[in-house]
């Protein structure tokens, strides 16, 4: 146990299971002497490191200590964070770490900085093999702002804490009072780095709620626990969450309980975990609408990719395939973002989640529940890519393009009555789920209440589900 009574020493006791904590290196000090850092003392060197357990399960935690030399990184406090790493990747069990720094500590120069390049080093060798996460709860700037984006979950104190790579008033033009860019408000809707702002006693409870989702490592079975939810079902109002669907996946989910990540950014696409049946499950669904606490409409989308719905799903894809957690998407697209901006990049980021989908080899689930229409749908884990089972919802609409649109190309000039009549034959002949299940491109048409029974039984026939990819050293998009 740790002797120190600091707050960092108090936040790692918030996080862990009461009396778990095992501290390493607490007799570590800082070695270098210039600019009278021999007179400092340095306990800790200003980062508390050790291990112990949430729920039962194991988690290596660092936690930095602002009371010295304000949290600065310096050559020990990195070698601390650098030996914990090599233990968690040794042991198989997810890194967390509470940041509360002034960053590089200038006093040992070159030194502090190779051992930022330390830490960077272990943080991208880990990716993908033990989950990592981190919570800012004070400073978290310049070069020490990569450390949380380094990693697979962020989460930031709603008020006290910073996140920035040049803080606001170094940016042309700016100042804090115009847009603190630092703040948690700013990282978590506009730079999305951020996955939950809260205070700093919800954040802990929300990690330790995100741990007990996760597998340990990426060769552990993903989290289990048993399900005391009807694998039965029926879910009476899920056809009116087709908007909501962060609602939608709560409705579904065991217990109704659903993890989102990234909540304030690129809110027209969702991204979070389930469990089914006690199983962990990624989802990534598109949104149309978002409700307020008081029940009504907050606001409204187009069901269209977005570019910054595009990365943050692709992001999420590609760490549920890396831990070999399933996937579960809700389809609700007809198109692309149409703007200047969004032309820019809108390209690139919907092949970013076209490879996402493509290239995951976890167990794939798609579900249609509004529209499916044209290349928007292709990329949203369509079969053509991959999707091992593909459900619709009856009054799904899935084909190249709306059927009025569709009839008004095809008999152009003609008068309103054909044009309303060959829209109907279009819809019923191309647009139907009926008819992409004729084709073989939906697996199994289903009413919207029964949509748990489904998808539970959809995984679990995939549990098993082995698939090999061409020999790469890794893909390029």
């Amino acid at each position: 146990m740790s002797t120190t009574s600091s707050l960092a020493s108090k936040r790692i006791e918030s996080l862990l299971d009461e009396s778990s904590f095992v501290e390493i290196g607490a007799l570590v000090t800082a070695r270098a002497t210039d600019f009278n850092l021999k007179q400092t003392e340095t306990p800790s060197d200003g980062v508390i490191t050790g291990y112990g357990v949430i729920n039962g399960n194991l988690v290596y935690v660092y936690s930095q200590d602002a009371s010295v030399l304000n949290g600065s990184v310096g050559e020990m406090h990195a070698k601390k964070i650098v030996n914990l790493y090599e233990l968690a990747m040794k042991t198989g069990a997810p890194v967390i770490g509470l940041i509360d720094s002034a960053g590089l500590r200038l006093q040992e120069a070159t030194d502090a900085l190779n051992a930022f390049g330390e830490i960077y080093l272990k943080q991208t060798l880990a990716s993908g093999v033990i989950p990592q996460i981190t919570a800012v709860f004070g400073n978290c700037g310049g070069g020490l702002a990569l450390m949380p984006t380094l990693t697979d979950f962020t989460f930031m104190e709603g008020t006290k804490a910073k996140l920035f790579v040049n803080s606001p008033n170094a940016l042309d033009g700016n100042n804090t009072s115009k847009c603190d860019s630092a703040s948690a408000d700013f990282q978590s809707k506009e730079s999305g780095i951020v996955d939950v702002v809260a205070d700093e006693e919800t954040i802990f409870a929300k990690i330790r709620e995100l741990v007990c989702m996760l597998p340990g490592n990426n060769e552990d079975e993903a989290a289990y626990e048993e399900c005391t939810d009807d694998l039965n079902r029926v879910c009476a109002d899920l056809a009116n969450c087709v908007g909501d669907t962060s609602i939608a996946l709560s409705t579904i989910a065991d217990n109704n309980v659903f993890f989102e990540v990234k909540e304030n950014y690129a809110k027209d696409m969702v991204t979070g975990f389930i469990k089914l049946n006690g199983v962990t499950v990624g989802c990534v669904a598109n949104r149309t609408e978002v409700y307020g606490e008081d029940g009504e409409v907050a606001e409204k989308f187009e069901p269209v990719l977005s570019v910054r719905g595009c990365h943050k799903a692709a992001e999420f894809v590609t760490f549920c395939d890396a831990f070999n957690i399933p996937v579960l998407s809700l389809t609700n697209v007809k198109g692309y973002e149409a703007t200047v901006c969004s032309e820019k990049s809108i390209a690139k980021a919907v092949a970013k989640l076209t490879y996402a989908f493509a290239n995951a080899t976890v167990p794939k689930v798609n579900v249609v529940i509004g529209k499916a229409l044209g290349s928007a749908y292709v990329a949203m884990n369509s079969k053509a890519i991959g999707a091992d089972i593909t459900i619709a919802w009856s009054d799904a609409e899935i084909g190249s393009m709306d059927a009025t649109l569709a009839a008004k190309i095809m008999y152009d000039g003609q008068g309103a009555d054909v044009i309303k009549e060959k829209a109907a034959e279009y819809a019923a002949l191309q647009t139907s789920a009926t008819s992409a299940a004729k084709r073989g491109y939906v697996d199994q048409i289903i009413e919207a209440a029964d949509t748990r029974k489904y998808v539970i039984g959809a995984f679990e026939m995939l549990y098993t589900k082995r698939e090999e990819r061409p020999a790469k050293k890794h893909g390029t998009v």
